[in-house]
């Protein structure tokens, strides 16, 4: 009875701070944030200061460079990647306006599906993701929910058992007898599930009420459709400045660029906080997909973008539904961030070299051009990372306070069009983290993708281990 009385509790304040939620607006109030912001704009002043300042000295390190062979090579090269950048962000844009989310459709419609949610030390949050789950405005008698602890070490397993208490029949839950990693938990849901559709959803993610039909409903209108993304955004952007500057980072990633990749059948990456996937196509790559190894080497990261690297492979559509979000916490410390970008930085060179190996034959019917303009522009940055490093470190001895202007410039410059992109779509006020979000890549997070590239056969998933007390 007390179990209960509890569980009714949890769910009520689940329930006002989801609505909370959904109804508040982000605050940039805070005394520290506005200091930053302030700082970022002070930054870039003076980088335009610079520039203007150092305007000759920029002009004359341009006419030294074209006299000289190397530099003349380097400077093509440059130009070459700068105007086939500019025709690709066109290209970008073009794609991103003939983009259009398929409609949701009727109950009766609607496919059955799995929803699975891998669970690692994740304590209550898993609590308000199953919850959330349970809400949808989906038939109850044509959704499954499981929920596989993976191994955790704090109270997870703990709230499962209450939300299993809460819901019932709705949810099954299940342990894994040690941490075997997310890929693992997730093929034990796919071998467990009876769904047309399996979705997955992170168990640091929530989901608003229509969420789920919105997300599957282009398997209904699409026989070619193998799977389809979630619409990310970010779950704890309330205060802290990082998850502030992610936020305005995934609805460009998210919005923008996979409602690009969408419209050419060929989404890059389903997000493992909310994808669905066809049951055939799952099948078709299981095997593959859980013995997936990398020199010699398990692959236990980089499991949704493997899963729609081999989704792609077999010539189906994955696509991006704009209307099924899902709200996920992200890092509030630099620690947290880096670590999650070298994650998804290793997965993408993985990724990438096994993409090479078909994206260039006839894997599937119809036109390849999209898929394959996608590979080259993801190709091409791993492949220049090391150029570039080595060029700005030249830059930074040689002509430290004009590399301070340009770059800064270029941020600014850059920046902006994310910043009205978020700003239309949501809060102008919001949308100027989209410039320290830059600074903060630019000069704190270089490092990653050459990093990734030189530790690509590196294992671990870097982050939800708990702290041991000494």
């Amino acid at each position: 009875m007390r179990s209960k009385e509890i569980s009714s509790t949890n769910l009520s304040k689940t329930k006002k701070f989801t609505n909370k939620f959904f109804k508040s607006k982000p605050k940039t109030q805070n005394f520290h944030n506005k200091i930053v912001l302030f700082s970022t704009f002070l930054l870039i002043s003076m980088g335009i200061y610079f520039f203007y300042v150092f305007f000759s000295d920029f002009e004359k390190f341009n006419a030294n460079q074209r006299s000289s062979t190397l530099g003349f090579t380097f400077m093509t090269i440059a130009l070459g990647l700068f105007i086939y950048k500019g025709l690709f962000f066109t290209y970008t844009i073009y794609n991103y306006f003939k983009y259009k989310p398929v409609a949701s459709v009727s109950d009766k419609e609607l496919p059955t599906v799995t929803v699975i949610v891998p669970a690692y030390n994740e304590g209550k949050q898993v609590w308000d993701t199953l919850m959330s789950l349970a809400e949808s405005n989906y038939p109850k008698d044509k959704m499954q929910i499981l929920s596989i602890d993976d191994g955790s070490k704090d109270d997870t397993w703990d709230w499962m058992l209450d939300a299993k208490d809460k819901l019932g029949d709705r949810l099954d839950i299940f342990q894994q007898p040690e941490n075997k990693g997310k890929r693992h938990a997730l093929y034990r849901g796919f071998n467990i599930g009876n769904g047309e559709v399996f979705i997955t959803v992170d168990s640091d993610s929530i989901v608003t009420e229509d969420t789920l039909r919105n997300l599957v409903s282009p398997f209904t209108k699409d026989e070619k459709c193998g799977a389809v993304a979630g619409n990310i955004r970010v779950l704890n952007n309330k205060k802290e400045m990082l998850p502030k500057m992610l936020d305005v980072s995934f609805v460009m990633s998210f919005e923008f660029v996979r409602s690009a990749e969408s419209n050419l059948n060929s989404v890059l990456c389903t997000p493992g906080a909310l994808a669905a996937y066809r049951r055939s196509a799952v099948f078709n790559c299981l095997p593959e997909w859980i013995s997936q190894t990398f020199m010699g080497q398990p692959s236990d990261i980089g499991e949704d973008r493997a899963m729609t690297n081999m989704i792609l492979k077999q010539g189906k559509h994955v696509l991006f539904q704009k209307d099924a979000v899902a709200y996920t916490n992200v890092p509030e410390e630099y620690l947290g961030l880096y670590k999650m970008f070298i994650r998804w930085g290793r997965s993408n060179v993985r990724e990438n070299i096994s993409m090479a190996k078909y994206v260039f034959t006839n894997f599937k019917e119809g036109s390849k051009f999209g898929s394959r303009i996608l590979f080259i522009s993801q190709a091409s940055r791993i492949i220049m990372s090391y150029p570039f490093v080595i060029f700005m470190m030249f830059f930074v001895l040689t002509h430290p306070l004009l590399f301070l202007g340009s770059t800064l410039l270029s941020i600014l410059v850059f920046s902006t069009f994310s910043a009205l992109f978020f700003g239309y779509r949501y809060e102008i006020k919001e949308a100027i983290w989209a410039y320290t979000y830059s600074i903060v890549f630019t000069f704190a997070l270089f490092w990653i993708t050459p990093y990734s590239i030189a530790t690509a056969s590196r294992r671990g998933w870097l982050t939800r281990e708990i702290a041991v007390e000494k």
